[in-house]
């Protein structure tokens, strides 16, 4: 990713309230500039199923993920000015993120993910177990999240969680979790 593409974004908002959680599966730090590339490669994972099936040549794949990424990075900038953008790092190597907005009585997780490799290890479900006792723990009144519908594995791993579905669309369906 050239300078240029990388001055083009916005940055990320300086957040603190991702203190409140502890994950001892690996650690948390605030999202620089810097980690533009290692969030735009993580984002190309999440596409890249999808993307399989269309017949399109690579290098107009890589245009259009990387367009993607940066409307993607500009609206969760623009719409969750409160939220933490948080890297997950596993031994000093940048291995997924966290944005989560802690800032309202229902916490927000926008968006988690993690790079293939990372996937299937019980990543995802110490990150929901470490939210969740941090919600408890400072009286929050639960957490909400959207998931895309065809994505079956974090849907039943939400629901193993605890979480019910609010609301559906086409795509999406919104899961909350209250805590007691």
């Amino acid at each position: 990713m050239t300078d240029t593409v990388i001055a083009s974004l916005p940055e990320f908002p300086a957040q603190t309230g991702h203190h409140r959680l502890c994950v001892s599966a690996y650690t948390l730090r605030s999202a620089r500039l810097d980690d533009l590339a290692f969030l735009r490669q993580l984002y190309h994972s999440f596409r890249k199923d999808e993307l399989a099936r269309i017949p399109w040549p690579q290098e107009n794949k890589l245009a259009f993920l990387n367009q993607q990424f940066d409307l993607q990075h500009r609206y969760y900038i623009t719409a969750f000015p409160q939220a933490d953008f948080l890297i997950i790092e596993k031994d000093g190597v940048s291995i997924g993120r966290l944005y989560i907005d802690l800032g309202a009585d229902i916490w927000h997780i926008v968006d988690i993910g993690f790079l293939p490799e990372w996937r299937g290890r019980g990543l995802g479900s110490a990150t929901l177990k470490a939210i969740q006792d941090a919600a408890a723990t400072n009286k929050s009144l639960g957490i909400a999240l959207h998931v895309d519908r065809n994505n079956r594995r974090a849907c039943e791993l939400y629901q193993a969680f605890g979480f019910t579905i609010i609301e559906t669309s086409d795509t999406h369906m919104r899961m909350e979790w209250r805590s007691l």
